[in-house]
């Protein structure tokens, strides 16, 4: 499939995609939310693919925010501005919920629509460079992409109140500091950090890492009860796979296991 507003490439059992809209900071379009969805669902469907990287072109950003002059259009129309979320929303569920472990490698600024984008794949790692934030309130808006609720999940209810109501930008120092950056990295070693974390998490076995988002996404709406419960339920699961016998017999051959993802 060919793309206009982002790169789709695989390497090694990684899928790597990145907005390419330089001159415009990366900014989030129908288009470019589109051929998201669409690589999101290609990286899904391809079994050579068992990671993802997001990250935007070019220095300056990661993807600065939604595109404004689609955004203005919907003034006054509820229905209209309701179903951009909706879509927006509906794509950025795809790679939350891909069951492959996906890195958003923040490059610059990711505000709005780019801080959701981030939120939304499975960790994050930055440069110092990095800027990030949900400015929408400057706008008279709100986040529609499921920042209200991802960041919440993610950092407390704390930190996403603030982030929200002063629309402010947060340096990647803070928000590592908050948990919304996993791993930081300098403008020059971004890429090789990513990489090595990427590498260390493609060691483990497939089906135990699907298994431990599933929990952890499934998790955020039930008590610990019931997330205790689904841990149970999933613990055997992977007990049963030919994965758990090939990762205990490794550790006792003291060698370095060969997952298969069975």
């Amino acid at each position: 499939m060919s793309y206009e507003n982002i790169t789709y490439a695989v390497d090694g059992g990684v899928a790597r995609i990145t907005v390419n809209r330089p001159d415009k900071m990366n900014a989030l379009n129908h288009q470019t939310i589109t051929e998201l969805g669409q690589a999101f669902d290609a990286a899904k469907a391809d079994d050579a693919v068992r990671a993802l990287i997001l990250t935007g072109s070019g220095p300056k950003a990661f993807v600065a925010g939604a595109d404004i002059t689609e955004l203005l259009a919907q003034a006054g129309n509820a229905k209209g501005a309701s179903d951009l979320a909706a879509f927006g929303q509906e794509v950025f569920r795809k790679l939350e919920h891909m069951g492959k472990p996906s890195i958003a490698m923040v490059n610059g600024f990711a505000l709005g629509g780019g801080c959701e984008l981030a939120l939304s794949c499975t960790l994050r790692t930055a440069s110092t460079n990095a800027k990030l934030g949900l400015p929408e309130t400057s706008l008279g808006i709100i986040p529609g992409y499921g920042g209200s609720q991802r960041l919440a999940r993610i950092a407390g209810p704390g930190v996403a109140r603030e982030w929200i109501l002063t629309g402010d930008m947060f340096s990647a120092e803070e928000a590592h500091r908050v948990g919304v950056v996993n791993r930081l990295f300098s403008p020059e070693e971004l890429e090789e950090g990513t990489q090595k974390m990427l590498k260390s998490m493609l060691a483990k076995g497939p089906i135990a890492l699907r298994f431990g988002m599933e929990l952890v996404l499934r998790g955020w709406d039930m008590d610990q009860t019931a997330g205790e419960a689904l841990e149970t339920e999933y613990f055997g699961k992977a007990a049963e796979t030919e994965d758990m016998k090939e990762g205990m017999s490794a550790f006792v051959e003291k060698r370095r296991a060969d997952f298969q993802g069975k």
